[in-house]
């Protein structure tokens, strides 16, 4: 579940469908996701993740970012760190569905959650900010620039530690623990027009790197940690499949 940087340069591609500007900051009343909603296929939930609003209690506002990307893991194949073996680092891998399971990736934490089937989990890989005011201010001061100056909001959560950055998770204080009052995935009735299907990103060759389970809100693509609708000479149906956004739920 290792993140890399993929530096690219953008060019012309298929045109993402647009978010509409009413979604922009979801309801502040929302439907928090039970458990059920983590007790199935790995890659059900990932795909499901994407569109839904990730919630954080912090001091007294609450922070919040649309999961914009999401990879599924399972134990049985190479690229998911189950397969590497039970360890004290992974129980939560194996705790019941729902349970939060962090970890470091290149000096930065790394937010997941688990699924049905001992040792399958979902990556949150990037979002894009779903809060504005106060709190969209505190997430960039969590999150700034090398230089100290503070990231625009389409980059701010464009990779899984800036997410986990943006809004103060932190492996000592979250790994293991179940989704609660004070950080929860909600279901705000966002449903991506699409959904691109691709494959995950930090794979080293040889470890299932080729497995489509990486799962792009296409209307928010540029807010991902590599916009597959954008990358340099990647052919839809080749390298992507662009799938239509409504989920089973």
């Amino acid at each position: 579940m290792a993140a890399v940087s993929d530096p690219e340069r953008p060019e012309p591609g298929p045109t993402p469908v647009a978010t509409p500007f009413a979604l922009a900051y979801p309801p502040p009343i929302d439907s928090p996701l039970p458990a059920s909603f983590f007790d199935r296929d790995a890659a059900v939930v990932a795909r499901e993740l994407v569109g839904k609003v990730l919630r954080r209690r912090w001091r007294d506002l609450v922070l919040a970012a649309w999961v914009v990307e999401a990879e599924a893991y399972f134990i049985d194949e190479l690229g998911s760190h189950a397969s590497q073996g039970r360890t004290p680092s992974r129980e939560a891998l194996w705790a019941p569905p729902g349970t939060v399971y962090m970890y470091y990736s290149r000096g930065g934490d790394s937010l997941n959650v688990s699924c049905a089937g001992g040792g399958n989990a979902v990556l949150f890989k990037s979002g894009s900010p779903a809060a504005d005011g106060e709190a969209l201010e505190a997430m960039r001061r969590l999150n700034p620039r090398r230089d100290g100056g503070l990231r625009s909001p389409a980059k701010l959560c464009s990779g899984q530690t800036l997410l986990c950055r943006t809004l103060d998770l932190r492996v000592p204080d979250w790994d293991g623990r179940l989704f609660g009052p004070d950080l929860h995935v909600a279901d705000c009735g966002y449903r991506p027009p699409a959904v691109v299907r691709t494959t995950r990103l930090g794979i080293p060759r040889g470890r299932d790197e080729h497995l489509m389970l990486r799962f792009v809100d296409a209307g928010r693509a540029r807010s991902a940690t590599s916009n597959p609708l954008t990358k340099r000479g990647w052919i839809e149906g080749r390298d992507y499949l662009l799938e239509q956004g409504s989920d089973s739920r």
